[in-house]
């Protein structure tokens, strides 16, 4: 006779010992097991209401789901491989506890429809857990470029000197990128908090169930609409990882930003210790590992996303067990994400800049060649026109070993007589970024602007 499961009742064999091993889920969904209990306090309760189990019943169950959440965070609690997975463990353990009350929890309930409640839970608490964290990353940068909105630095494209930019302004653009975030984060979560208990295996239940008073208790946004798709689809799972996945992304942005500013040959940067570390062989040596390390486990985020997409994409209806696979990816990416975001936090709060350092360096790719256009343009020259003559400045200075604005205005003069003593004022560098008052440009006005709204939605 075959050792007796919650759901062997016509199994006549012993589940193999390797069968066993490779169908469990307990050593990683235990990871859900506030979400279960939460799941299931809710459950019974509203069996109760219904009249479905007696109020007794109820009372002792959630008395020993209480009792069981203290063993389980205690140290106590005895996962067993056997029962497969945190929700029979728990459901064991309860009937341990309190009979055959512990026996009727499962009333009008499948393990589908429960696992699609405890599994978007637990998905829907870490949604919430990365808007704080991103909410922590977007307070340092705003911290940061609060104190330097007057700082300038070569701002680049194609990764070469373009036009100077606010330090302020260049750390607020990450910000944005992760204010975006966490507003899709916010959405994400609408679509994730949904309850689908009431659902059932796949087809609903005959009992009177009553699904929205669950989900209120649970906080969640709303019910399920069709109880097949309900137990069936995991997209809320992938939502949230493509949301974790730009996270990363734009995290790895800006550690490829640290990671080259960190390098002499720029040397924007003093690296904080505590976020860096040496060579074995050359004593010299800060390398920038954490950021190397956060860049490159982006990858591993991607990685996750796919194997979910791959895994539900020729699945027929309604549940079926490839559908376990849908944990280990999130729980990974939950993992990195929130570490990622920790330990950005962390590093942004301790970084310094060298500020005279960015100062030199601005002297250097002809960043004012622009100001130089629309001055020429200001003189009735068509901008195009005005490009051509530019461009033969830039090209003498360069042949001079000087900054455009070391030429002296004959030598202005030979590329266009249209160029007198006034030009300096507006090569000047500061005076380039004053007058990027445009909305979201990178004059000073506009960076406090930014700095003010952010401020204002961190503060609320």
């Amino acid at each position: 006779m075959a050792e007796k499961k919650m759901w062997g009742g016509r199994f006549r064999q012993k589940t193999a010992a390797l069968v066993e091993e490779y169908t469990q889920s307990v050593s990683y969904d235990r990871l859900m097991y506030r979400q279960d209990i939460a799941g299931s306090t809710a459950h019974a309760r509203m069996l109760a209401r219904q009249g479905i189990i007696a109020q007794e019943d109820a009372e002792r169950i959630v008395s020993g789901l209480a009792q069981i959440r203290e063993e389980i965070e205690s140290g106590s609690f005895q996962w067993r491989t056997e029962m497969e997975d945190v929700h029979m463990n728990i459901e064991s353990r309860l009937s341990e506890l309190v009979g055959d009350a512990g026996k009727r929890l499962h009333t009008g309930r499948s393990r589908n429809d429960q696992v699609a409640l405890d599994f978007r839970l637990y998905v829907s608490d870490a949604i919430r857990e990365w808007q704080e964290q991103v909410r922590a990353v977007i307070a340092e940068l705003v911290k940061q470029a609060a104190q330097h909105v007057d700082t300038l630095l070569p701002g680049c494209t194609h990764m070469q000197p373009a036009q100077p930019v606010s330090l302020g302004h260049h750390l607020l653009a990450f910000a944005w990128m992760l204010r975006r975030d966490y507003d899709r984060m916010a959405d994400c979560d609408k679509r994730t908090r949904v309850c689908p208990l009431g659902a059932a295996a796949l087809a609903g239940t005959t009992y009177p169930l009553d699904p929205a008073s669950v989900a209120e208790e649970l906080g969640m946004f709303g019910t399920f609409r069709n109880s097949m798709d309900a137990v069936s689809d995991r997209d809320f799972a992938m939502e949230a990882m493509f949301s974790g996945s730009l996270v990363m992304a734009h995290l790895s942005r800006l550690c490829e930003e640290l990671i080259i500013w960190a390098n002499p040959n720029f040397g924007y940067i003093y690296l904080p210790d505590a976020y860096a570390t040496g060579s074995s062989i050359m004593p010299q040596k800060k390398n920038p590992d954490v950021a190397e390390i956060m860049r490159g486990k982006v990858g591993r985020v991607y990685g996750s996303l796919m194997t979910l997409l791959t895994t539900v994409k020729g699945l027929p209806m309604t549940y079926n067990r490839d559908l376990q696979e849908d944990k280990e990816p999130f729980m990974d990416t939950d993992k990195t994400v929130s570490s990622s975001l920790a330990l950005m936090a962390g590093m942004l709060s301790e970084l310094r800049f060298n500020t005279g350092r960015m100062a030199a360096v601005m002297r250097s790719g002809f960043l004012n060649a622009t100001e130089l256009a629309d001055y020429l343009v200001g003189k009735g020259v068509p901008f195009r026109e005005a490009h051509h003559i530019t461009g033969a400045a830039v090209a003498l200075a360069e042949d001079n070993g000087k900054a455009l604005e070391d030429l002296s205005v004959d030598e202005f003069r030979s590329v266009s007589e249209l160029i007198g003593d006034d030009v300096y004022a507006v090569l000047d560098y500061e005076a380039a970024v004053a007058r990027r008052k445009t909305q979201g440009g990178t004059g000073p006005g506009s960076v406090r602007a930014q700095l003010e709204e952010l401020g204002a939605w961190l503060g609320a």
